[in-house]
C-alpha cells in the first residue's frame, strides 16, 4: 500500500513537511518553518511536530527537499536532530539547507546533489527532479515513481515566460509525465484565489528601471533574501549606472556568496565595496540591497528609517525599493517603516504603488495548466490555508478532473493508494511545535495564555517570610508589580491589598497542615478577585512565601 501523509503545509501558508510511504521505506518532502501568528507571544519560530516520523514502523531513508525557503527547509535542522538521514536537493538548495543545518552544531550530515534529468532510486521509489520557476532559483517538483503509479510533487511553483530560459517550469517534461501516466498530482494552492497569470520577471525589470533612472540619489532595494533572480535584475541596474553595489544582511550575503560560486549569479568585477566606504562615493554612485522588507525591527532598512544605522543616513534625493510582497500581518512594521523613510525625506516605492515584485506562486490559469500537463488520475491540493485547497479543488475540477477523485486531506491524514483506488485511511498524530530560543516544545498553550495575560493585566508578586517555630510575619507582606497600575482616582491600591493579605493569613490560623500551601493558594484567589472586583484587571499573582 502506497501512503502520503502530509504533517504541515495543509492548513496553513508555511510548515511544509510530507511523508511518502511503501511497505517499509519511507521518504520525507521538504521540512519547513512557519513564523509565529500574534498570539504566539516570544516564539521565535514554529515547526511541525515530528512524533510520527519518529516513532513510524516505516524506516524513513531521506529527505528531499524543493527549494531553499525557510518554509520548506528551515525545520531540517530539527529533524535532523531526531534522525541522521541523508539530505537530497539541487546544489543551491543544499547550499542555503547546509549553512543553516551547520548553525544548529550539524557537520556530520550527508548531502547528495541532485539535477533534473538524473533519477535517484530509494527502495522501491524512484526520484525525479523537473525544473520550475519560482521567486529562488534552483527550484524543482518531484516526481516519485512508487509500485501503484507515479506521483507528482510541484514544490512552490509558476510558469514562468519571458526569463530566463534555464529558470523557467519545464512545461515539456511535466507533460512527458502526463503522457507515461500519473497516479496523483499533489500542487500548490498558494495563489488559486488569484485570476490569469502571474506577471512576468521582464515587467518587474523594466518598472525597477524605470524608478531607478528617475532617482537623483542613492538606491535602498529591500528584498528577500533567496530572490537571486531580482537580485541579478538590481545588479544589472547598478552596472548600468555604473554604480557601486553595497549587500547588507548576513541572510543576503550566504545567498550571494552561494548564487556566484554556483553560477546564478554574476556581479562584475570591483562594483562591490563595503558599506562603511558608502561616504566616499557620490550618493548618485550607490546602490544598496538589503534585507527588511516585511519590517524586521533589527534589520538594517529598520535601523535607517529611525536614523541609527551607522553608516547610512537617508538623504532628499534618495529612493527606497520594497521589492516583495507584503506578507499578511506585517502590515502595521512595514507601514511604520514607510512613514518613517517619508519623513527623511526618501522616496519610497512598494507593491501598492509600483509594480516592482511578482509572485513566485501560480495563478489560476498557470494551476489549470499544470493539471491539464499532468492530466492526474487524482488530485490533492496541498501548500496553503484550508480556504486555498477548498479553491484549488474546484479550480481542479473545472480544469476535468472527476470530483470522485478529489482528495482534499487535512495535515496528520493518511491518504492511501492501492489498486489505484485512493482515499483516506486515518490520522497519525500532528501538530505545531514552537520553539523559543534554544527551547523546543517546552511552550505550550498554557505558558502562552500566561505570556498573553502578563502583556495584557501585568504581574504582581507577593512576598512574605514566616517564622517556622511561631507561624508569625517576619517580613512582608510586600508587593510588587509589573505593567499593573496600583494608583486609581479612588485611592492607592497596594495598602488595600495587603489587607487583604493579612485577612487570609488570620483567616488560615496557625496549626494546620500544609499552612504554606493553603495560604499561597487563597492570597492568589483573593488578590484576583480583589483586583478584578476593584479595577477590572485580571494580573497574573505570584506569592512568594518562604520559612525561616
Amino acid at each position: 500500500m502506497l501512503k502520503i501523509i502530509p504533517l504541515g503545509g495543509l492548513g496553513e501558508i508555511g510548515l511544509n513537511m510530507m511523508v511518502i510511504e511503501y511497505g517499509d521505506t519511507g521518504i520525507i518532502i521538504d521540512a519547513g518553518l512557519m513564523f509565529p501568528e500574534d498570539y504566539m507571544l516570544g516564539i521565535d519560530i514554529v515547526i511541525p511536530s515530528m512524533d510520527y516520523i519518529i516513532q513510524s514502523d516505516a524506516r524513513i531513508s531521506a529527505v528531499f527537499l524543493t527549494h531553499a525557503h525557510e518554509d520548506h527547509i528551515g525545520a531540517l535542522p530539527y529533524l535532523l536532530k531526531e534522525l541522521r538521514i541523508p539530505v537530497y536537493g539541487t546544489p543551491f538548495t543544499l547550499g542555503v539547507a547546509k549553512n543553516k543545518v551547520e548553525e544548529h552544531g550539524l557537520f556530520d550530515v550527508e548531502y547528495i546533489e541532485v539535477f533534473p534529468g538524473k533519477p535517484v532510486h530509494i527502495g522501491p521509489f524512484e526520484m525525479g527532479f523537473i525544473r520550475v520557476s519560482h521567486s529562488t532559483v534552483d527550484g524543482v517538483g518531484i516526481t516519485v515513481k512508487t509500485p501503484e503509479g507515479m506521483l507528482i510533487h510541484t514544490g512552490d511553483f509558476k510558469i514562468g515566460h519571458g526569463g530566463n530560459e534555464a529558470m523557467m517550469t519545464d512545461v515539456n517534461s511535466f507533460a512527458r509525465c502526463g503522457a507515461e501516466g500519473v497516479l496523483a498530482l499533489m500542487s500548490d494552492s498558494t495563489n488559486v484565489e488569484t485570476e490569469g497569470y502571474t506577471m512576468s520577471d521582464q515587467s518587474v525589470a523594466d518598472s525597477l528601471q524605470s524608478v531607478c533612472e528617475e532617482s537623483k540619489g542613492r538606491i535602498i532595494v529591500a528584498l528577500f533574501a533567496s530572490n537571486v533572480a531580482r537580485i541579478q535584475q538590481i545588479v544589472n541596474i547598478a552596472e548600468r549606472r555604473k554604480s557601486k553595489l553595497i549587500f547588507s544582511g548576513r541572510s543576503l550575503e550566504m545567498t550571494v556568496e552561494i548564487a556566484k560560486r554556483l553560477g546564478f549569479l554574476s556581479v562584475p568585477d570591483g562594483m562591490e565595496i563595503d558599506v562603511k566606504d558608502v561616504d566616499h562615493y557620490p550618493p548618485r554612485q550607490i546602490v544598496m540591497l538589503t534585507t527588511g522588507s516585511q519590517g524586521e525591527p533589527m534589520s538594517a532598512l529598520a535601523r535607517i528609517s529611525t536614523g541609527s544605522h551607522k553608516h547610512i543616513r537617508i538623504e532628499k534625493d534618495d529612493t527606497v525599493i520594497l521589492s516583495s510582497k507584503i506578507i499578511p500581518g506585517n502590515e502595521k512594521p512595514i507601514s511604520n517603516i514607510i512613514n518613517s523613510l517619508y519623513k527623511l525625506g526618501a522616496n519610497v516605492v512598494y507593491e501598492r504603488t509600483s509594480s516592482v515584485h511578482v509572485s513566485g506562486h501560480a495563478y489560476q490559469e498557470e494551476l489549470k495548466m499544470m493539471i491539464r500537463l499532468t492530466n492526474p488520475e487524482f488530485f490533492i491540493p496541498i501548500h496553503g490555508e484550508y480556504r486555498h485547497l477548498v479553491h484549488h479543488a474546484r479550480l481542479a475540477q473545472s480544469a476535468g478532473i472527476n470530483r470522485e477523485k478529489i482528495i482534499l486531506a487535512e495535515n496528520g491524514q493518511i491518504i492511501s493508494f492501492e489498486n489505484r483506488k485512493g482515499r483516506i485511511v486515518g490520522r497519525v498524530p500532528t501538530g505545531r511545535v514552537l520553539v523559543d530560543g534554544k527551547g523546543v516544545g517546552d511552550v505550550g498553550r498554557s505558558v502562552l495564555k500566561e505570556r498573553q495575560m502578563l502583556s495584557e493585566d501585568g504581574l504582581v508578586v507577593v512576598t512574605i517570610v514566616f517564622d517556622e517555630e511561631t507561624g508569625i510575619i517576619m517580613y512582608g507582606p510586600e508587593i510588587v508589580s509589573r505593567g499593573f497600575v496600583f494608583w486609581t482616582a479612588t485611592g492607592h491600591l497596594i495598602d488595600d491589598a495587603q489587607c487583604v493579605i493579612l485577612e487570609v493569613i488570620e483567616e488560615v490560623g496557625l496549626d494546620i497542615p500544609n499552612r504554606i500551601e493553603i495560604i499561597r493558594s487563597k492570597i492568589q484567589k483573593a488578590l484576583r478577585q480583589y483586583f478584578n472586583f476593584t479595577i477590572k484587571r485580571r494580573p497574573i499573582i505570584v506569592p512568594v512565601i518562604m520559612e525561616l
